[in-house]
Parts: structure tokens; sequence; C-alpha cells
């Protein structure tokens, strides 16, 4: 626990102490001034030094209950320390509160007579003194049930915290892995991409080598930023694209249908990028005539739509549970929850269409 949270605490259970103290004897004060006439100053005075009695024992016993860690006793071991406590704190308590004037806000002959003056009754000085014992005890035992009440609600919320910073940093394990998965694989197929193009063209290699190193530099610095604006990936894709119609010269065409609106939503770095990469591997670069990759994005619904459209050559079945497509599903799902998805239409034969839908925040 650091330092922060035990300062938090400690001033909340003063608060408690403080609060819980002063209202009760707020309260005797005024039944006792104004509904048994008894003086102020001197009903203020026993109150204030036997309620100050009554919050030192109760720090005293909080600060034995800690050190003898009664908070991980079962209830029934629990409850006999409880009586036991309370019986004795009450006890000294009830025998000096018969000497003072605000004895008679819990003495039944005192009360009956005051509302009932024509009722005259006698009590032996034993029965006043049993009397505020087991008034001072059933104060104490309140305060010790108030008080594990208090800490067990508590401890379930402090468990809830740490559930909930535990399942927040096994999140955050679990997307670096699935970047550090999707890096490498990009960067893997960009390398081979330059490459062919500089065997291929020598003329184009600055240019290619200029957009590589801008796609380069986004996929390093992806690694800093788990969401980016889809405008900004945007820009990385269409350089990704002129580095590849570079090597498919006219085989590859490229469509963009992206509001406004889409372009400032967040989504996970590299998601469209590795959207784009398999349209691009598994679609155009398997026809000997080559198709068309087709970007759309807008917002609906309160929903962003993405999708990713590309020519793939007739009857070819190729299973939607590769490693860019399930590494994008759960980081998907990990960041924007379970409404987010994305999902792979292969139900027309000549085109494949990968659908991500990302709630949008209003």
């Amino acid at each position: 626990m650091d330092a922060s949270r035990r300062s938090h605490e400690s001033r909340s259970y003063w608060l408690c102490q403080l609060g819980g103290w002063g209202l009760y004897g707020t309260v005797q004060v005024g039944t006792a001034v104004f509904l048994l006439n008894l003086p102020w100053a001197r009903v203020v005075l026993e109150i204030v030094v036997l309620y100050g009695i009554g919050l030192i024992f109760t720090h005293r016993l909080h600060a034995y209950i800690r050190a003898h860690g009664w908070s991980s006793y079962s209830l029934r071991r629990r409850v006999p320390r409880i009586a036991v406590a309370s019986l004795l704190l009450g006890l000294p308590l009830g025998l000096v509160t018969p000497l003072a004037s605000i004895s008679s806000l819990q003495d039944s002959e005192s009360l009956i007579q005051g509302m009932a003056p024509n009722i005259q009754l006698h009590f032996s000085p034993l029965i006043r003194v049993l009397h505020q014992w087991a008034n001072w005890t059933a104060l104490f035992a309140l305060w010790l049930v108030i008080y594990f009440v208090a800490l067990s609600i508590r401890k379930r919320r402090n468990a809830e915290l740490r559930q909930s910073e535990l399942a927040r940093s096994l999140q955050q394990a679990e997307l670096r892995l699935l970047k550090a998965q999707l890096n490498p694989h990009f960067l893997f197929n960009a390398l081979n991409t330059v490459r062919s193009l500089i065997a291929d063209n020598p003329g184009v290699a600055q240019i290619v080598v200029t957009r590589f190193a801008n796609t380069l530099r986004y996929a390093l610095n992806a690694g800093q930023h788990e969401i980016v604006p889809l405008s900004k990936e945007l820009e990385i894709v269409r350089d990704y694209l002129e580095i590849e119609s570079l090597r498919l010269e006219d085989r590859l065409s490229v469509e963009y249908r992206v509001s406004e609106a889409a372009g400032a939503v967040g989504i996970p770095a590299m998601l469209l990028q590795t959207l784009v990469e398999n349209a691009v591997k598994h679609g155009i670069a398997q026809l000997p005539r080559g198709g068309r990759v087709t970007v759309a994005a807008e917002v609906r619904e309160g929903m962003l739509f993405l999708e990713v459209m590309n020519s793939r050559p007739a009857g070819l079945v190729r299973a939607a549970d590769g490693t860019g497509l399930r590494n994008s599903a759960d980081r998907l799902r990990l960041i924007f929850g379970p409404r987010a998805r994305i999902s792979l239409d292969l139900a027309q034969p000549d085109s494949a269409l990968a659908t991500v839908r990302i709630p949008v925040e209003k």
C-alpha cells in the first residue's frame, strides 16, 4: 500500500471517529439540555470527558485489532471477541457515568420521572451501574460492528481495484505481444517489396527507399501509440500502396472512399495497414491481370465502419483466421470491448471484403 493510500485511509478513519462521537455527543447535549433541563455547561464538560474517553478506548481497540489481525478471523471467531471487548471497555465507563448528571439520559428512572413526575421509582446503585455498563457495552459493540462492516467494504473495494489493475496489466501485456507479432510481419513484407523493386527497376530505387523509410518510421513509432486517427494510418497506407503499385505496375488500382468524420476516429495502430497488406498479398498479387483495392470508411449509428475490398482469384478459398486478422480481432476486443469486431466475407467468388466495426464515443 503506498503512502498516499495510507494517508487517505488514516484521514477517513479519523473523520469517521470524530464525526461519529461528535454527532452522538451533540445529540446527547441537546437531549439533556432541552428535554431534561440540565445545565448546559456541565453537560458539555461531561460529554467531552466521557465521550473523549470512549474515543480513546476505541482508538486503542482499533490498534489492537490491527496488531492481532482480527480482520482475517471468521465471523464465528470474531463475534465472541466483539462481545468480550465491548464488555471490558464498557465497564470503567459504566462505573463512572452514574456520577455524572448525563446519566439521566440513559437512566430509565430519571427519564420516567422527567416525563411523569407523579411516578416515583428508586433504583439501587448496583442497578444504575449495571444499566450504564449495558449502555456503554452496547455502544462499543455497535462501534465494532460498524468498524468491521466498513473494513469489509474497503477490503472488497481494494480487491476489486487490484483485480482491475491486474486485468489492465494483462491487457497491456497482451497488446504488446500482439504488436510484437504484427510489426515484424509488416516489415518483412515491406523489405521483400523493396528488394524486388531494386532488382527489377533500379531507376525508382530512391523513390521506393524514401517511401519505405516513411512506412518503417511509422511501424517503429506504432509501438508508442495504441490508438491513431484513421487519417494518419491512411497516409502510411497510401505510401505502402504506392510502393506496391511500382512493383505491380498497372496490375494494382486503388480507390479511397473515406469520409472526413471517419478520418478523425481513432483505430488501433497498424490495423488498416494489416488489412491492406493482406488484400495485396492474398488477392491482387495472385491475379495475373491484377485487380482493385478499395478502402472505404464512414460513421453511422455511433459506429465506424471500415472496409477493405479487394479482387481475388475466382473460387480461391482462403482461411479467415490468419495471424494478422486474428491479432487485429484480439486487439479490437481488448481496446474497444465486445462491440468492436472484424469480419472477412468471402461470399463473392472473385472478391474479399474485410469489415471493421468500432464504437465511436460521442
